[in-house]
């Protein structure tokens, strides 16, 4: 089951990226997400563990699973019989850039909670798009 959310922003596409990656920072520009607590200290990297708590849903620890510097990363949450990947892509777009969101429950009881949880993961993914939106064009001024 997939679910996704995409904005056109007017930042350079490095300005999203550092906001983006930046990601103990997100409860500063979206309220999907109370608190981020990096489990591996550092910059955003390949394996690093990010706790990470939402209203209405379980504190979850993701581990960077792929990186793609400075256009795209996943993180991976998995628990019994589920898996959850979040993806962030930034691309170019005119004199700014697209950003996507998106997130996949896979396993038998994932399917079940991303239908469970559907409506509650589309606005999520909307607040963080329209957050990431206003975060990086208020910086890039």
């Amino acid at each position: 089951m997939r679910f996704s959310a995409e904005v056109v922003i007017d930042a350079s596409p490095e300005r999203v990226w550092a906001v983006y990656t930046d990601v103990s920072r997100w409860p500063e520009w979206t309220k999907s997400v109370t608190s981020v607590t990096p489990l591996d200290p550092g910059p955003l990297r390949l394996g690093q563990r990010v706790r990470v708590s939402q209203p209405k849903l379980p504190t979850t620890v993701w581990t960077v699973t792929a990186l793609d510097e400075g256009r795209s990363w996943e993180w991976t949450a998995t628990g019994p019989l589920a898996r959850t990947v979040a993806t962030h892509v930034v691309t170019p777009e005119g004199t700014g850039s697209r950003a996507t969101n998106a997130i996949d429950q896979g396993g038998p009881l994932g399917v079940l909670i991303g239908k469970l949880v559907a409506g509650l993961t589309d606005r999520y993914l909307v607040m963080e798009a329209e957050g990431l939106k206003a975060r990086a064009e208020s910086a890039a001024r």
